[in-house]
């Protein structure tokens, strides 16, 4: 993973203190046309906030956060004790951290009296996981979580899963057509000096 080997459902109590601290890449893994797998738990893994008025809420602040740092979003699902999504910086200046924790911020009201976890897991997203047909694969993994969980069939509808794209409130990345129009979109706002950074080691810290 980007900061460790554990985003997996694997969420200790400790985690949850802020004397504990998770790992981290240096931040210019975070920025510019970085990829990354975000996952937000709930504190102790608490259920019972997960409706449709958090979902909506959560749908909307994703947009305004997506929007002040340029990423799009290919997949979402939320789970009934944590969230998965994937960002994708689009231009030089985007920062995916400083995204992240407006989106914390502003949906902590919406959560409340439940409590996201002091701090969110991440995977920055290596370049083969990035080849098209290995990401596709990696953002139906993420889509397919409520049928791992048992919550579901294979077959069966989950609302609260998705993509967001600015001006495309419709996408949907189960539908057969999704990628072709997602990549579409992709190219023609992805800024070309996007991905000029200099990165240091992979190393977490």
């Amino acid at each position: 993973m980007g900061h460790s080997s554990g985003t997996q459902g694997i969420f200790s109590r400790k985690e949850t203190h802020r004397s504990f601290y998770l790992p981290r890449l240096s931040r210019e893994f975070y920025q510019g046309n970085s990829v990354v797998h975000w996952t937000m738990p709930v504190a102790n893994r608490e259920k019972g906030w997960l409706n449709p008025l958090f979902h909506t809420a959560f749908r909307e602040l994703m947009v305004h956060a997506q929007v002040r740092e340029s990423v799009f979003c290919p997949a979402y699902c939320l789970m009934p004790d944590h969230i998965h999504f994937v960002w994708m910086g689009l231009h030089s200046d985007s920062d995916q951290r400083n995204g992240l924790k407006f989106l914390r911020e502003h949906l902590a009201p919406a959560l409340n009296p439940y409590r996201f976890q002091h701090q969110a897991y991440d995977h920055v997203l290596h370049d083969e996981e990035r080849k098209r047909n290995v990401f596709a694969s990696i953002c139906f993994y993420i889509l397919s979580n409520p049928v791992r969980a048992g919550l579901i069939k294979e077959t069966d509808f989950w609302p609260y899963r998705g993509a967001l794209v600015p001006g495309y409130p419709k996408l949907n990345p189960l539908d057969e057509g999704f990628w072709p129009l997602f990549w579409r979109l992709y190219q023609q706002k992805l800024e070309p000096t996007a991905a000029q950074r200099r990165l240091p080691p992979r190393n977490v810290k």
